[in-house]
């Protein structure tokens, strides 16, 4: 079978598409398929990092859903609930599971009333089951039955860090060739699971991955020890499916199609979720009179075959299982109220879509809603047309339907008479219910052993012996059914409701989504709810029986599992990521407590700020500066900063994932104003004290300094892809010791001998521009720029980005260097090189022509291919040199001095965290080593400034990246590593640069950043004085004084309600908040505004020029509603869902009832799935080379592996059914399209949020499939959807608005609404020209669409002269031999006639009169096809209609780069590569080489 390998061009390539992009190459270029890369995503389909979301346990095979599938029959559909989960599709097709599951997930999904799988701890978590752990299979989903390489080495150490720019030159991905899948078709149902065999793959193979992967000297590459030994391929062999019949008491029996891989358990969980067996809980399986165990695998069940017959036999209840069966009811009942999604609660969110698209499109491609000729309703509402005003708040949640809520019962609760007395229990009673019937009927009821009835009792009256009607039911259902006929009518409603729904609005989020508004809601009787709350929910959700969970244990014990191959990888990502999550989870719940106040502190006599808390295995601690640790940092400032540091730290080290090193489970939340941090408690460290227990590193900022040589080992294999110096300091005795960390970073060994590392807050460098240093001065691009500036604290540090970015610019410099030398040399014209012996006289940054940082995909700024030709030249002429010429040597010695590496005969530069950190103190020895290292300290901060902070700005104005709100500009940011404090300096080089104009999104969205970053600062500190009885009037106060026109609002102090008759003595120990302070009662709008501008000017260093929020928005162009969402989504206020009037003089906007809750701002780690996204990488590559059909079967196995993964719900499932639905729609397969793509919409409203700006881009793709599918009406009103979204985020004034108004004008001007469609295209065409230029062709093609309309109206002069416009840009953009000038000049010849004809026929008019004899004038109705067909160019994809010769050329072409590709790599076998890296150089030049093909207009490009 013949495995092909990704070479490393595809490589570069696949990088391109997957990193930012950077200046040089505008996003056009580079995903020639996927056209213009929309805006939110870092151009190419990539994956969002680090942007906290989501897990839920089933995986959905790529055809789950389709337009075809039924609901039920053959296929299951499953109601995921809360948190449970199963599988579906044509016996799970495809599916894979837990391959353990402990008793501890049944408990906890227990609470939701379901025995679930889903989100199921991984093997080897659980001291209960161990057995279950090791007979279960891990299982691996494949894409129906296509077949799944591992490639050798894909480290997890490289593959996982949070930068993929690790990935770059690897070679050897998981990709196949077309023969490897032939056969197969990729959705063949009847292929649900695979089984994993290793086989050794040939040794030829081995030896050619190892010469493909190339010795990257910094690291930047390096698989773990011991991995890259791994080389073999899993080679994966079909499991078919059977199905089996059901037989359940009282319904028909049915047959279910079950996988061998799927455990028993799964089939309880389908049956708790059908229809008609959801009402049961407590049952057991019976094959042939025997009972099947829970944890079995099906495969392993003897005599279980086609058509077995498994009968489903009621247990007897007990009390656990009785709470499992009223937990699920209510569930049930619950099941379309969507106030746990309002509330934030079990991960649940909101999704809209249904609203839009009336149910699910699945079905469409019959009903074919709106076709052609049927009259659509075209109007938008008011606000939604260009140039309204109004920014509504209401339609952001428009009313569904599903939730009027069918009331089945007034009420179900525990009764008061529970727990039954000894002598009802020895009857068999367990628990007592209480039930109002929707007929007012109130019944006891008694849950038995033996199921549940009826009994006598009354509020007020025990009475335990059963009522009549006496009838016992196993089901509480079955007795509502019985007693109440409303319950029955609409309970059956509910549950229909239920099945219809698409899963995806159902299943759990990974981390929990928080929504900023919310409708009034009713208050309703909850049992369940009131149990949890009032049973410290603790130990009875955390689930393990008897016991809370032990986090540490759990998440270590998941980072041990064996990661050798591909079933391991799986199988250990998915525990991590599940441990991971519940964590998360648990400690946020935590930390609320915490602040609340509902938590013993452990050293409850100290004052509150000192305070520290143990909660269920967790420990909490505050951000203040506790025994003036801080005090030399910046005392509390440093004391808030710590914990993100420190987090980003942790993160940083889980992606490298060292084996032997341990990190703390950590999370901090923000809420309330205060800052918890949240970690996992190392085994032992209660009972010593830290000065025994640390063994490595500092306890007092290098004062005491210890080391030890198991730490350093295990740190120095971070080393490398860290860029951390391992390096020697002073102790306080001025003994010398060795580190390879920080000072600060401490080395703690536990009761369970694992080597933990903790505070790891200055893992990366300090930031020179922000921590002045008497003596030390800065390089001139710093000073120029007002650096260095005193900042608050002495924490700030470089972004791990940042970093990155600045290595790889240094070793593009360092291979000019060597490789100019060595040219010069080769010509004879040795000249002495004494330029280089300098360092400094290289300040790479100071020399203009530099190419820009990595993220630039590394291009020259000029020609594009020239400088990467001489990269390439250069790399050959080193790499040709055998290394024993003196000269050569030498050559090498000067680059590595000149561009700063530690070592002299490789590339190799790395930092020492420790320079410039005060109290720390280097040896004699190293000064010399140390000024070197300020040195490149102080080039790297001049780098952010003179490289970072313009190519940003660069990449906007060439719309590369498209942020549309605060969250987008700052990942956009903190991708190419700048720090959110360098945004006052980013705005000054908006306002500096040429093209202003063009930067005015930029601009806007960047001052609204600052400002409610800046009101955050300032509303921290406000909550800290506000005690819980007034929060909601502290926090309304204060969004008046931020965001009303009202110039003095009051605020209402919470005393107003109640009077107390004494007042209490104050209490010892009160939480945090409970200062008795109503200072913040006295803020005013004035002074809200000169603080924020204060802070503006002290914290960003930017000059704010206004005092009041009408002259904010006047000046800035702001809108108040955007500014309000920004500043609830970054404090974590929720509002009424109402209209506010900002703008009103005689009342203040917000009464203390308009702020219904505050929620906590969680920071977390996200684990990663590095074997999915190294097949998502190859997919996009083989995509961009044209292999469709390849790339599409990567990707659908990239899916796969995803959901095994991460479950069902999570971003980067998102970033690839978008990408899978693009794939499906170029291959002109719409159902398909539509299916994934409404996925795509779902799954980023549920996990990112219903208004994410990438929830927006996700809108208006389903729109333009539903367009092609023919759901015209559809289609409009998710395009109105993400208008208003648009307006609502940002504001009408960006360049997005074009795509979407071209658009909507487009499907207007198909259904024949001129006027409405003139309306959305002239708009469009002005924001083209405001920022793109009047000469772009984006502008040309919008004079054409505009042209068109007026055509249609038969205003022929409009449409000449906006065609006239058109046509003069591309005669002067593209020459007059370009086919679309030609195009161009027919059409305006076409115009040119028929204006001509209409003339005619009006002089024969008015010659005639009436008489006149008139020929019929042709006015064309624009046809389905042609709009479709502009729709497509507007989008970014462009249909080429090759011929058969073309088609050969291209393959033939393709072929040749192979065999080139294959010479270089046989040549540079032959050559054993020195110290330097041919190969990526070579590379990224054959990649420039394609895309020039790409650019040149002759050449049949894909590109969109």
């Amino acid at each position: 079978m013949a495995w092909a390998r990704v070479c490393a061009s595809c490589c570069w390539q696949l990088a391109e598409a997957v990193l930012p992009t950077g200046t040089g190459v505008g996003a056009e270029e580079r995903t020639p398929l996927l056209g213009p890369a929309p805006a939110s995503q870092s151009p190419g389909p990539s994956i969002p990092r680090d942007a906290g979301t989501p897990n839920a346990g089933f995986s959905c095979p790529p055809h789950g859903f389709t337009s075809s599938d039924p609901p039920l029959g053959g296929y299951r559909e499953v109601d995921l609930s809360a948190g449970s989960s199963s599988p579906w599709g044509p016996g799970a097709t495809g599916a894979s599971w837990p391959t353990a599951v402990l008793l501890a997930d049944l408990e906890q999904d227990a609470r939701q009333g379901e025995c679930a799988l889903p989100r199921a701890a991984p093997a080897g978590l659980a001291p209960l089951k161990p057995e279950a752990s090791q007979s279960s299979s891990p299982g691996l989903t494949s894409c129906m039955g296509a077949r799944v390489v591992a490639e050798a080495g894909t480290g997890d150490s490289g593959s996982a860090e949070p930068e993929p720019e690790i990935c770059l030159p690897r070679c050897g991905g998981g990709s196949e060739t077309p023969e490897s899948r032939r056969g197969q078709p990729p959705t063949a149902p009847e292929l649900p699971s695979v089984m994993l065999l290793n086989g050794d793959c040939p040794e030829s193979l081995k030896k050619e991955e190892r010469a493909a992967e190339l010795p990257r000297e910094n690291g930047l590459d390096e698989a773990e020890p011991g991995e890259e030994t791994t080389g073999q391929e899993v080679i994966v062999i079909q499991d078919t499916g059977f199905s089996v019949k059901i037989l359940a008491p009282g319904i028909e029996p049915f047959s279910l199609q079950v996988s061998p891989q799927e455990m028993v358990q799964e089939i309880h969980q389908v049956l708790m979720d059908r229809e008609d067996t959801c009402h049961r809980t407590c049952f057991s399986l019976h094959l042939d009179g025997n009972m099947l165990d829970h944890f079995s695998e099906l495969r392993s069940v003897e005599g279980l075959q086609e058509g077995s017959v498994l009968r489903v036999v009621e247990e007897p209840y007990t009390v656990r299982e009785a709470r499992i069966h009223v937990r699920h009811v209510r569930d049930l009942l619950k099941s379309l109220d969507p106030s746990d999604a309002f509330n934030g609660v079990d991960c649940n969110s909101l999704s809209f879509l249904s609203v839009f698209t009336d149910g699910d499109l699945g079905d469409s491609g019959k009903r074919k809603k709106g076709l052609e000729m049927d009259p659509i309703d075209c109007t938008p509402p008011e606000y939604i047309l260009p140039g309204s005003r109004e920014r509504p708040l209401c339609p952001l949640q428009p009313q569904n339907r599903d939730w009027k809520p069918l009331q089945c019962l007034k009420v179900l609760t525990m009764s008061g008479w529970n727990p039954p007395p000894g002598n009802r229990k020895m009857h068999g009673d367990l628990m007592y219910l209480f039930v109002i019937t929707a007929e007012d009927r109130q019944v006891s009821i008694t849950a038995s052993t033996r199921g549940f009835y009826l009994n006598q009792s009354t509020a007020y009256h025990f009475n335990p012996k059963p009522a009549s009607p006496r009838f016992l039911s196993h089901s509480l259902v079955e007795l509502l059914n019985q007693i109440s006929p409303t319950f029955k009518k609409n309970f059956a409603v509910l549950q229909k409701k239920r099945v219809q729904r698409h899963p995806f609005e159902r299943i759990a989020t990974p981390f929990q989504v928080y929504s900023w508004t919310a409708p009034q809601a009713e208050h309703a009787m909850d049992c369940v709810r009131a149990e949890d709350a009032y049973t410290s929910r603790l130990g009875y959700e955390e689930h393990i029986p008897g016991q809370t969970r032990d986090w540490n244990e759990e998440l270590q014990t998941t980072r041990e599992l064996p990661r050798k191959n591909l079933p391991e990888r799986l199988l250990r990502e998915r525990a991590i990521f599940k441990v991971h999550s519940d964590f998360t989870a648990a400690a946020t719940r935590g930390a609320m407590a915490v602040i609340d106040g509902n938590v013993m502190a452990i050293n409850p006599s100290e004052e509150t700020k000192m305070q520290m808390f143990i909660w269920n295995n967790i420990f909490f601690s505050l951000g203040f500066d506790v025994r003036d640790h801080y005090k030399d940092f910046g005392g509390d400032v440093a004391a808030y900063v710590a914990p993100t540091n420190d987090l980003n730290g942790v993160r940083t080290y889980n992606a490298v994932d060292v084996e032997g090193l341990y990190t703390l489970g950590t999370v901090v939340v923000d809420y309330r104003g205060y800052r918890v941090t949240a970690q996992s408690i190392i085994p032992g460290i209660l009972e010593r004290d830290q000065e025994q227990s640390v063994i490595y590193g500092s306890i007092d900022f290098g004062k005491t300094v210890m080391s030890h040589p198991r730490y350093l080992e295990l740190l120095e294999r971070t080393s490398r892809p860290l860029k951390i110096l391992r390096h020697r300091v002073l102790n306080d005795r001025d003994e010398e010791v060795e580190l390879c960390s920080s000072v600060e970073c401490k080395g703690i060994i536990g009761n369970d001998g694992r080597h933990y590392i903790l505070d790891l807050l200055r893992t990366f460098p300090p930031d020179l521009n922000f921590l002045p240093v008497p003596g030390e001065g800065l390089p001139e691009e710093c000073t120029r720029a007002g650096f260095p500036r005193a900042h608050r604290h002495k924490l700030c540090c470089l972004r791990q980005e940042l970093v990155d970015a600045f290595v790889e610019h240094r070793y593009l410099l360092f291979m000019k260097l060597a490789a100019l030398q060595l040219m010069q040399q080769k010509a004879g014209r040795t000249e002495s090189p004494s330029t280089l012996e300098n360092g400094d006289s290289l300040s790479s940054e100071s020399k203009p022509e530099d190419p820009p940082g990595p993220e630039a995909g590394s291009e020259e700024e000029g020609g594009g291919a020239s400088g990467l030709a001489k990269v390439k030249e250069l790399a050959e002429t080193i790499a040709s040199d055998d290394g024993t010429d003196p000269r050569s040597r030498e050559v090498i010695r000067n680059a590595c001095k000149a561009v700063g590496s530690i070592s002299s005969t490789a590339f190799d530069v790395r930092f020492n965290p420790d320079i410039f950190s005060p109290g720390v103190r280097f040896p004699e020895s190293c000064q010399e080593e140390v000024r070197d290292q300020k040195q490149l300290l102080k080039d790297a901060a001049a780098f952010l400034l003179s490289c970072q902070i313009p190519g940003l700005v660069k990449d906007c104005i060439e719309h590369a990246v498209l942020p549309m709100d605060g969250a987008t500009l700052a990942e956009v940011m903190r991708q190419r590593g700048i720090n959110m404090r360098y945004l006052g300096k980013v705005l000054d080089l908006v306002v500096r640069s040429p093209a202003r104009e063009q930067l005015d999104h930029i601009y806007k969205i960047g001052i609204g950043e600052l400002i409610t970053r800046s009101a955050k600062h300032i509303f921290k500190t406000y909550l800290q004085g506000v005690e819980l009885s007034g929060l909601s009037a502290a926090i309304s106060h204060f969004l008046n004084c931020f965001l009303s026109s009202y110039p003095n609002p009051v605020a209402h102090l919470p005393a107003d309600e109640l009077i107390s008759k004494k007042r209490n003595r104050r209490r010892r120990n009160r939480p945090p908040g409970a200062a008795d302070n109503t200072a913040w009662a006295v803020m005013t709008p004035q002074e809200l505004w000169k603080n924020i501008c204060q802070e503006a000017k002290n914290y960003f260093d930017f000059s704010l020029e206004c005092e009041t929020v009408d002259q904010a928005v006047e000046t800035y162009g702001l809108q108040k509603i955007t500014l309000l969402r920004e500043i609830s989504l970054k404090t974590g206020i929720q509002i009424l869902l109402k209209e506010y009037s900002f703008d009103s003089r005689h009342k203040p906007a917000f009464t203390e009832e308009d702020v219904l809750n505050i929620f906590p701002v969680v920071k977390h780690v996200n684990p990663k799935a590095s074997d999915a996204f190294h097949f998502f990488q190859s997919g996009q590559a083989k995509v961009q080379q044209g292999f469709l059909k390849e790339g599409c079967e990567l990707i659908n196995e990239a899916l796969n592996l995803f959901n095994n993964v991460y479950g069902a719900m999570h971003v980067e499932i998102c970033a690839c059914l978008r990408l899978l639905a693009r794939l499906h729609y170029i291959m002109g397969d719409y159902a398909e399209a539509l299916s994934n793509q409404q996925k795509a919409v779902l799954m980023s409203e549920r996990v990112m949020g219903i208004e994410h700006p990438n929830t927006i881009q996700e809108y208006m793709h389903l729109a333009l499939y539903c367009f092609a599918s023919s759901q015209l009406s559809t289609a409009l009103s998710l395009l109105y959807r993400a208008r208003y979204l648009t307006l609502l985020v940002f504001g009408e004034d960006h360049p997005e608005m074009a795509l979407l108004d071209n658009n909507i004008g487009l499907v207007l001007h198909g259904v024949m609404e001129y006027d409405l469609s003139l309306r959305f295209l002239e708009n469009a065409l002005a924001v083209s020209t405001k920022y793109h230029g009047p000469k772009s062709l984006k502008v040309a093609l919008s004079h054409h669409l505009v042209a068109r309309v007026y055509e249609s109206k038969a205003e022929f002069r409009s449409a000449l002269q906006h065609e006239k416009e058109g046509y003069t840009i591309y005669k002067t953009q593209l020459g007059e031999d370009h086919e679309k000038t030609k195009e161009s000049s027919e059409y305006l010849k076409c115009l040119t006639q028929q204006a001509v004809a209409l003339q005619r026929t009006m002089n024969e008019i008015y010659r005639n009169g009436s008489s006149a004899n008139i020929p019929p004038l042709k006015f064309t109705a624009p046809s389905m096809a042609s709009v479709l067909e502009q729709l497509n160019v507007i989008n970014g994809i462009l249909f080429i209609p090759l011929s058969q010769k073309d088609l050969e050329n291209l393959k033939a072409e393709v072929a040749r780069r192979q065999q080139l590709q294959e010479a270089s790599r046989n040549r540079e076998k032959a050559e054993e590569p020195m110290v330097t890296e041919p190969e990526p150089a070579g590379a990224l030049e054959d990649s420039a080489s394609q895309r020039q093909a790409t650019k040149d207009p002759s050449s049949p490009s894909l590109q969109g």
